[in-house]
């Protein structure tokens, strides 16, 4: 088992042209997902620059980079050796270790790092430089995103107030059309009590034309000529 494991340890950096290695590990997984990216990782370092943010705030905090990239923007030296804390990683999660202990894959680990001459404050050191990277990178991605909620929240409030504005407008011809429609209501009711009052002196103007007995019964111009019909159909009969 340990030969195997000193061999994949020594050799397991290469990979086949479609990203999987040639223990057949495909890199999927927390663990799996860190060691496919140990290859990438081992490129030059650069310094780091935050995400820049676009005047209008459109896109301000850009794309997500890979954690690849993230440790080759990172400003620390990647150390000297054959393994660095990647690797170790890629080793960890290989299938010939898979059936032993931690503390056995500890061991295993131990002999291999020793085998190839690592020495594990390197590797230590190259952990806390990528977490710090990592954590840097968080702080800018925050800070822009921090910077995007702003700038959103100022355009929110500009487009909030011109729909106020538009709103108190609208609302205004909205009322002036209920006001409209209120007064020509008010004209048709004072036409219709002013209709009234001229059709009852129509009525009794008309109550005048008829004998006596339907005049002082006169209520209306309908009741007056229905009166008046009644009273000359009696006197034809």
């Amino acid at each position: 088992m340990l030969k195997r494991f000193f061999h994949f340890s020594m050799d397991g950096d290469e990979a086949s042209p479609n990203g999987s290695h040639r223990n057949g590990s495909s890199g999927h997984g927390t663990t799996q997902g860190v060691v496919a990216r140990a290859k990438e990782d081992s490129a030059p370092l650069e310094p780091v620059s935050a995400p820049a943010s676009k005047p209008d705030g459109a896109g301000a905090i850009g794309h997500i980079a890979p954690f690849g990239e993230i440790y080759r923007n990172a400003s620390f030296t990647q150390p000297k050796v054959a393994y660095d804390v990647l690797k170790v990683a890629e080793m960890v999660s290989s299938p010939h270790v898979a059936g032993l202990s931690v503390e056995a894959k500890r061991c295993a680990v131990l002999m291999a790092l020793d085998v190839a001459g690592v020495e594990t404050e390197d590797l230590l050191q190259d952990a806390m430089a990528r977490q710090r990277a990592l954590n840097d990178y968080e702080e800018a991605q925050q800070n822009a995103l921090r910077e995007f909620e702003v700038t959103k929240n100022r355009e929110n409030a500009e487009i909030q107030a011109e729909l106020d504005r538009l709103s108190a407008r609208y609302m205004a011809r909205i009322q002036a059309n209920v006001d409209e429609v209120a007064r020509q209501q008010d004209a048709h009711s004072a036409w219709q009590r002013e209709k009234q009052q001229e059709s009852q002196c129509i009525a009794e103007a008309a109550s005048f034309c008829t004998p006596q007995s339907s005049a002082s019964n006169a209520n209306s111009l309908s009741s007056v000529l229905v009166r008046c019909g009644v009273e000359a159909a009696g006197k034809r009969s």
